[in-house]
């Protein structure tokens, strides 16, 4: 080919690489996650990684940050908030603040058992607070499950509701969670769980609560030496993503972002639930002290801790409470 019949085809060669869908650059999803890798979450993570990639063959690409790698899940969600990073995996504890009505699925002793839990969050009460985070900018992609979270601490094991009188305590920011353990006689303090371990092993701290999977994986069986069955609060997970980004995508995209974090989440409640005595039995086996909770002193827990819901709905829309109270029940 001559030079000037070389320079007219120019412009027909770069309008057929630009039209080549093989040649467009990949849309860019950033995802990040304060659980350890080995979390059913992160795993999660890369299930929905899998499958929108495969799906769009090629032309979505999911960048996964767990473990913190963005720092903590204050700092992820802001980052969600702002647009930086297309979404977040982590308890719904993290928008309380945002949308007060997540605070309604966190009253204590609420929920029996996870299917009882999913069987109103995946109903009106879901719907209601996907509808809340989409005014404030934000997608919620789904629910997991965090699960039932148990006290473990340095003092004593947890025979009496006087046993947490006085204990140093660290909270999710979660009002109805600080409430409760205040009615407890404990002193709570909410803290990101990125200072949790050192605040723990600097005796900052007497205590703190979760599900066995977070003690376990995040180690604070190191650091602590007694182990409850408490199950005080039942916690979701949740997948949330920038309004504005999400609303950006293509139909076609927004579907397989909505399908593959649907696949996610419903292989990471089975996992959660699968290895929910594994990771106890874990506890045990690294040297705690496990002591279950007797009826009886759940009951008195419960009656304890009853005056919460009251003061509850002094912030939340009491329909709204009075919705979630009765989907608990009509779930039993």
């Amino acid at each position: 080919m001559s030079h000037s019949k070389f320079l007219k085809a120019v412009p027909f060669l770069a309008a057929g690489m630009l039209l080549s869908p093989s040649l467009l650059a990949a849309e860019q999803l950033r995802v990040a996650g304060n659980f350890p890798t080995d979390h059913s979450v992160s795993r999660a993570m890369e299930i929905f990684k899998e499958y929108v990639e495969t799906e769009s063959e090629g032309e979505i690409e999911v960048d996964l940050f767990p473990a913190m790698q963005l720092g903590g899940a204050t700092e992820n969600v802001d980052q969600v908030r702002s647009g930086s990073i297309f979404a977040v995996f982590t308890s719904i504890a993290y928008f309380s603040r945002t949308v007060p009505d997540y605070e309604a699925v966190s009253l204590p002793f609420l929920f029996d058992s996870r299917e009882q839990a999913f069987e109103v969050m995946d109903g009106p009460v879901g719907e209601h607070l996907d509808q809340e985070m989409a005014e404030l900018g934000f997608v919620n992609l789904g629910y997991g499950e965090l699960g039932f979270r148990h006290v473990t601490n340095n003092l004593r094991p947890i025979t009496s509701v006087e046993d947490f009188e006085g204990m140093r305590i660290r909270l999710q920011p979660n009002e109805v969670h600080l409430q409760t353990f205040r009615a407890l006689g404990a002193n709570p303090q909410s803290m990101d769980v990125s200072e949790l371990y050192s605040a723990l092993q600097q005796d900052v701290l007497d205590a703190q609560e979760n599900p066995y999977n977070i003690i376990a994986s995040r180690r604070f069986h190191e650091v602590q030496d007694y182990l409850s069955d408490s199950g005080h609060f039942y916690d979701f997970i949740n997948a949330v993503a920038n309004k504005n980004s999400y609303d950006a995508l293509s139909d076609e995209h927004r579907m397989l972002v909505d399908e593959g974090m649907q696949a996610a989440m419903e292989w990471q409640r089975e996992a959660a639930a699968a290895e929910e005595e594994e990771w106890r039995q874990m506890l045990i086996d690294e040297g705690m002290e496990f002591t279950s909770i007797p009826d009886e002193l759940r009951a008195e827990l419960r009656e304890a801790t009853a005056g919460v819901a009251d003061t509850l709905a002094e912030r939340v829309d009491p329909e709204f409470l009075e919705l979630v109270m009765q989907e608990a029940e009509s779930a039993k």
